[in-house]
């Protein structure tokens, strides 16, 4: 399979993948749309003319956020109240919506909880957070997506799926020390695989997932960390974080594809062991039998949420 390029690079800001781009008429859900690179995504969708929905825990929180994006863009904003942490929160606002939907960008997320914390329906929170409350967004989302008639999915995962695979056996960590970047790696190794099974399921039905590693961006995710300690010529501004996802989101460049793993606005290279400059994707996070073992594990952790 080659290994697809683009004219854009690490330095490439979303609003450069986006000249040109007419989203008019196009539905958009961004979760996690009014912090970091959230914003910058949804602010490119709505300039190019979509009709974005901030998905986000605090809607009170976001409406300064969505005032600013509404008072630049050719779509409109609106947002709505989704807690990915509770799958209830999740089923409910899947079932309110009704319309046909374009994008879905997975974009919210949680980084190296210090403690172990359990879900109010027991699962570990980012696990849960960052991958589980997604998964289940986009079975309760299938109808609008195939109603769109080629609609994108978007899977922010990030270089720590380098750190470590998913572990079927302990996912919860009821066996294993927690800790809190191999809970990281695991979830957003999960991020990646998703893409894949998505893709291999659903492309038939017109629907397409990718996932990415947004970059090294300073942002809220970093509060458990003590900031972001990568060296400043790997970082990136958030304009620049956000643009490999809204290549994957509205880039007639990425029309059809699906099941791939993005960074710096091109496929990653699959590797075998890490590098030293933690670039690429493992090849356990792209392994279609993987992908359909978490679609399956994933399922049953979901199980009665939503009956298909």
């Amino acid at each position: 399979m080659t290994r697809i390029t683009t004219p854009f690079g690490f330095h490439s800001t979303a609003q450069e993948v986006m000249e040109g781009v007419d989203l008019a008429g196009k539905r958009a859900i961004v979760t996690g749309g009014a912090s970091g690179i959230g914003i910058e995504t949804a602010r490119a969708l709505v300039n190019a003319g979509a009709n974005v929905t901030l998905a986000v825990r605090r809607p009170e929180a976001a409406a300064s956020v969505a005032a600013e994006l509404r008072s630049g863009g050719r779509g409109t904003i609106d947002i709505r109240s989704i807690d990915l942490a509770d799958l209830s929160s999740v089923k409910s606002f899947a079932e309110s919506w009704s319309e046909p939907l374009d994008i879905l960008v997975n974009n919210a997320g949680i980084m190296a909880v210090p403690q172990r914390e359990l879900t109010s329906q027991g699962w570990e929170m980012q696990f849960a957070t960052n991958f589980l409350g997604h998964f289940a967004l986009v079975l309760g989302l299938q109808n609008a997506l195939i109603k769109a008639e080629g609609a994108r999915i978007v899977s922010l995962s990030s270089n720590a799926n380098l750190l470590g695979p998913v572990v079927f056996d302990d996912i919860n960590f009821d066996f294993r020390t927690y800790d809190a970047f191999a809970s990281y790696a695991q979830a957003k190794s999960a991020c990646a695989l998703i893409a894949v099974e998505i893709t291999r399921r659903w492309a038939k039905l017109g629907i397409f997932a990718n996932a990415l590693n947004p970059g090294a961006i300073a942002t809220n995710l970093q509060k458990h960390t003590g900031g972001l300690k990568t060296p400043i010529e790997r970082q990136k501004n958030v304009q620049q974080g956000a643009a490999t996802s809204v290549l994957l989101a509205a880039s007639p460049l990425l029309e059809g594809i699906g099941g791939r793993y993005f960074e710096d606005c091109n496929e990653a290279p699959v590797v075998t062991k890490r590098p030293a400059d933690y670039m690429g994707v493992a090849a356990y996070a792209v392994e279609p039998d993987n992908a359909q073992r978490l679609w399956e594990v994933a399922t049953r952790m979901t199980v009665g949420l939503f009956y298909r």
